[in-house]
């Protein structure tokens, strides 16, 4: 169970944003749209993920965590990993071709085609590793209104592009670090050298400030002023997403990042306190409750 990675199906929680961000969230017939795409997209992410440890059982045994997983200790057979990867692809995408609209299913084709690009030959390319990870998180995005024909703003492709390429760098700057620490000069598999970890903080922590940029250039839209009864409670989302960005990489900087932000995201208790103000200043703003 632990080779198809279940913790990291909570990133497709961001197939409901769409609903979220369209003001639609109580349609049923949206919602059971939207768990249905988060479904075919778990299997199909599954299978990505167990076709990543199968091309990378080599430099996973080199390394001191993914070593211990089940492809690369020698727990799960190969073949047994190619029959349960084609097998969760085929679920993924007959599910999806089955109740989904046409758009969906083609932009699940979509995310299935560059991870296998990512998997086999990107990643070991330097920034285009880093947009690729962010984009990939935007589909999900697209997907979840694809889902449901609701349209994706420009503003929210923005904010979540350059949000999600500091996170990508913070992955990568924690790879790095540990790579660091280690004394090693090269990430295995990667394109990056550890004198790069200047350059990929600077870039990141760049990244994460143009998210909220774009926030507040957002909120001061008049799209905000259409949406919500009380916009003027959703400005301070905008300190409170600088305050997260610069922790994440106060965090990192300090070597105590996971290899994986997202996750780390949805398991620190801060980031929840902070996730549980904003949803709070969501609901004072769309309902118009004074504070």
């Amino acid at each position: 169970m632990a080779a198809l990675r279940p913790h990291q199906w909570i990133k497709n929680i961001l197939l409901f944003v769409p609903l979220l961000a369209a003001h639609v969230w109580g349609d049923l017939n949206k919602v059971l749209a939207a768990v249905i795409a988060a479904v075919a997209f778990c299997a199909c992410s599954s299978a990505i993920y167990l076709l990543n440890d199968l091309l990378d059982i080599e430099a996973d045994r080199l390394h001191p965590a993914k070593a211990r997983r089940a492809f690369a200790a020698g727990h799960l057979s190969v073949p047994y990993g190619l029959a349960l990867a084609c097998g969760l692809l085929v679920l993924a995408l007959t599910l999806s071709a089955t109740l989904l609209p046409r758009p969906f299913v083609l932009t699940l084709v979509v995310y299935i085609v560059l991870n296998a690009l990512y998997s086999t030959w990107l990643k070991r390319k330097v920034m285009i590793d880093v947009l690729l990870l962010a984009g990939l998180y935007v589909l999900r995005l697209l997907a979840g209104g694809a889902a449901n024909g609701i349209p994706i703003s420009e503003w929210l492709i923005a904010l979540s592009l350059f949000l999600f390429t500091s996170l990508a760098f913070a992955k990568r700057y924690a790879e790095l670090a540990r790579v660091a620490n280690e004394g090693g000069q090269t990430a295995s598999g990667r394109g990056y050298r550890v004198s790069d970890l200047s350059m990929i903080e600077n870039q990141g922590t760049t990244s994460g400030y143009l998210a909220v940029l774009v926030l507040a250039l957002y909120l001061n839209s008049g799209q905000v002023r259409e949406l919500y009864r009380l916009p003027s409670a959703l400005w301070l989302c905008c300190p409170l997403l600088m305050y997260w960005i610069n922790r994440l990489w106060f965090v990192a900087r300090r070597g105590e990042l996971t290899e994986d932000p997202i996750v780390f995201a949805f398991t620190d208790r801060v980031s929840l306190m902070l996730a549980l103000i904003v949803a709070a200043l969501g609901a004072i703003a769309t309902y118009g409750v004074p504070f």
